[in-house]
């Protein structure tokens, strides 16, 4: 195989690597700290998305399901179809989208507005309609993806699922959610094995 082609590979280690800790730089504490509070607070919580960022959405809502935060991930076409009856008033919806314009998740910010659901945008497009539409947004950049052609969703669903790592990590301190509470949930696997051990 080519040389050139090795080092394209690599090259998307680097360009990821180096992603994760501009796209730090850009989330000040004060809005970690309101998200945080937000979704602990909350009853419930939903997580929408398209394409990669829908993906990065279904494991936020994973994540916050393992630590005892009920959520859901709507599908946006499922969202315009009766899945909003899910979020009720004082719930936190979470929308991803790196350009903030995504036409299939205008209309559930319009269904949260309605309802009195809290909305939390990630976006990297902080004045697009759905961060102006929302009650946090949560600043996100990306440099470029890995592709040669800069146009996968690679570099950008990292970005968002380690900033969905940290806001679980962060929850857990916050809730002082407990390894033994997660053992419960968790019986399964080599996971759930190490847990319940003795």
């Amino acid at each position: 195989m080519k040389q050139s082609i090795i080092n394209i590979a690599r090259e998307a280690f680097h360009i990821e690597s180096d992603a994760i800790h501009i796209a730090e730089s850009y989330i000040n504490n004060e809005t970690l700290s309101k998200a945080v509070e937000m979704l602990a607070k909350t009853p419930r919580i939903g997580s929408s998305g398209c394409g990669h960022s829908g993906i990065a959405c279904q494991h936020f809502s994973h994540l916050m399901c393992c630590i005892e935060r009920p959520s859901r991930f709507i599908s946006p076409s499922e969202a315009v179809h009766g899945a909003m009856g899910f979020l009720q008033e004082g719930d936190v919806m979470l929308l991803a989208s790196r350009g903030g314009k995504t036409t299939e998740l205008l209309p559930i910010a319009d269904i949260c507005r309605k309802k009195n659901v809290q909305i939390i945008c990630v976006t990297e497009n902080v004045c697009s309609p759905l961060a102006l539409n929302s009650h946090l947004v949560i600043p996100i950049h990306v440099t470029r993806e890995t592709d040669p052609f800069n146009s996968q969703g690679t570099t950008s669903f990292t970005v968002l699922a380690v900033l969905f790592d940290a806001l679980q990590a962060a929850l857990i301190e916050y809730t002082g959610y407990d390894n033994r509470q997660f053992a419960i949930v968790h019986p399964g696997g080599a996971v759930g094995e190490r847990l319940n051990k003795g």
